[in-house]
């Protein structure tokens, strides 16, 4: 029973602790765009950034140097 004394006012102050958090967070906008993330990964305008697919795509295209090409 003296566990009681104990357990009951740290549920409750972990639950207010929760309750504050969820409102500070509606609050600052943290729950304003749930599926802008979401659409933001299937946007397709990453080109450019790895310059090593760059340079694999360059070198499939362009013949080797110092080499002839036969007609």
């Amino acid at each position: 029973m003296n566990i009681l004394v104990i357990l009951f006012p740290l549920a409750l102050g972990l639950g207010l602790a929760g309750l504050g958090a969820f409102f500070w967070c509606m609050r600052n906008g943290q729950y304003a765009d749930l599926e802008g993330s979401g659409w933001r990964v299937l946007q397709d305008d990453d080109l450019g950034l790895d310059p090593v697919e760059d340079l694999l795509d360059e070198d499939a295209t362009t013949p080797p140097r110092g080499k002839r090409q036969h007609a």
